[in-house]
């Protein structure tokens, strides 16, 4: 399959309209990552996504609105909660789990009875789901497993061959994906961390927002991913990746005793010149947003420069920072030593 690479027009977005009432698979810019977009009406389409992928069909797909009337064809019994966050929140970084609607394909809810909604901000992917005139079910648009694309080059080194058309809507703003909130049982529950912070939920919910487990440990044995992104290993370059949890001296000291060839550090901008390895930078230390916007071309770099292991330092736990550091734990497979 031969895979164009548009830069975004009225006539790129009408074309990825057409093809996505077709049944084919369209990647679009959005605030969060690129996706990977296909009808979630349509389950032989969005099969086209895991294939695309190599992505288990066990894990769930979020499906994306442009305003409130496309809703109820994906989740119905929509609780007065789930309007007070759209009102908060949306357009913008935030998935809702509500039970599902009859119309949504079984394909994007991986055998859940619910299902994974969010209005997306990127104007581009707005005006693609528009044009598609349903909702799109879209994964992060990158090969199963590795760092999520934040740029349309980042889709093309991907998915090349794979996909008919990918939209160039520039570098994401936010660079991480959507935060997941659960309201499908009786406390709400954070699931994914992400732009919108547990701390903001709770202000405008006026509750306490629990914090799944899987969040900072792999799931269960048996235990099914209710959310995108809950799964082992995820977002990893090809090298291996090990978290330092600790003070900065002793961080440059662990490294000092294990800089082999191949060996690199995913540090803090301005921490380069206290290392004796290669070092990739994602964001300066005291600033957890741009942390989330660079951490996955960081990691797509590393893979660019032949890293074989690699050193990350550790962010903090808390707003922002708690997905950056989920992202990274599962970059890691959960491999984390404490210094």
């Amino acid at each position: 399959m031969k895979t164009q690479l548009l830069p975004t027009s009225q006539d790129a977005v009408d074309q990825a309209g057409v093809l996505l009432r077709q049944g084919e698979v369209v990647a679009i810019p959005t605030e969060t990552v690129y996706g990977l977009a296909a009808s979630s009406l349509n389950g032989e389409a969005v099969k086209k996504i895991f294939s695309a992928k190599g992505r288990p069909q066990d894990n769930p797909l979020i499906s994306h609105i442009a305003d409130l009337s496309m809703l109820e064809m994906v989740v119905r019994d929509v609780p007065q909660a789930a309007y007070r966050l759209a009102e908060a929140f949306w357009p913008g970084p935030l998935t809702m789990i509500l039970p599902r609607s009859e119309q949504v394909a079984d394909e994007v809810c991986a055998g859940l009875e619910t299902a994974s909604v969010r209005m997306p901000s990127h104007p581009v992917a707005q005006a693609v789901i528009r044009a598609a005139g349903v909702p799109l079910a879209a994964p992060s648009a990158n090969l199963s497993g590795s760092p999520s694309p934040t740029t349309a080059q980042d889709v093309f080194a991907d998915m090349n061959g794979k996909i008919p058309l990918i939209l160039d809507g520039g570098a994401c703003e936010v660079g991480v994906e959507s935060t997941v909130v659960s309201l499908a049982g009786p406390k709400p529950v954070l699931l994914r961390p992400g732009y919108i912070t547990k701390g903001q939920l709770e202000q405008v919910l006026e509750c306490e927002v629990l914090l799944a487990d899987a969040v900072l440990h792999p799931l269960k044995q048996g235990e099914k991913a209710a959310s995108p992104g809950m799964k082992y290993k995820h977002y990893a370059p090809k090298a291996e990746v090990t978290i330092l949890k600790g003070p900065f001296s002793a961080y440059v000291s662990y490294v000092e005793k294990h800089c082999e060839p191949g060996t690199f550090c995913l540090c803090f901008a301005g921490e380069e010149n206290s290392l004796p390895c290669p070092c990739v930078l994602y964001g300066h230390e005291k600033d957890p947003a741009e942390q989330a916007q660079r951490l996955f071309s960081a990691l797509r770099e590393l893979d660019a420069r032949g890293a074989e292991r690699v050193y990350a330092r550790c962010p903090e736990e808390g707003g922002i920072a708690l997905a950056v550091y989920n992202r990274l734990l599962r970059a890691a497979a959960f491999r984390v030593i404490e210094l």
